[in-house]
């Protein structure tokens, strides 16, 4: 299997799950915060479904710079986020599928201005820039679906809520 390859599958099976989540939530629930420090549920969405579109976004980039290339989602539905999600993976896939191995293996920096936040391979930016940091925030969507008695779907394995 090549590195492109396994990519693929993973930003698939990724996105197929936080559609899973989007599929539970409704915009009653938006400006909802656990606490006075935590993003709303919407702007925690938005942030899920725009990491998506960082792999398309950022690392098609050697640099990726918070100051001038980051741009806030605008979505304010759920409706929004589902298609923009849609909409990134294929535009995922298609950026990936037109990468080589060695491509996956050349240097990425993500910097705030001229200060260097991450330096590493773009498959590593890719892993740890923004997969791990997706499914963290989803898990933290997870625990105010919880909070909001919201149904959790099975992501790994089976939810105590599915029967």
């Amino acid at each position: 299997m090549s590195i492109k390859d396994g990519i693929l599958a993973e930003i698939t099976h990724e996105t197929q799950n936080t559609n899973r989540i989007l599929d539970n939530l409704t915009d009653e629930h938006w400006d909802y915060k656990p606490h006075e420090k935590s993003m709303t549920l919407g702007e925690l969405a938005s942030h899920i479904v725009e990491l998506h579109s960082w792999v398309h976004l950022a690392v098609s980039k050697d640099v990726f710079d918070f100051h001038t290339d980051y741009q806030r989602s605008t979505a304010t539905t759920i409706e929004e986020l589902k298609a923009i999600l849609a909409e990134n993976l294929q535009k995922n896939k298609d950026f990936v599928a037109a990468q080589t191995d060695e491509y996956w293996l050349a240097n990425w920096k993500l910097q705030a201005g001229s200060h260097v936040l991450s330096d590493l391979p773009k498959l590593g930016a890719f892993r740890y820039i923004i997969t791990n940091h997706l499914v963290h925030h989803r898990g933290q969507l997870t625990v105010y679906m919880r909070m909001l008695n919201i149904p959790l779907p099975g992501i790994y394995g089976p939810s105590a809520d599915e029967k």
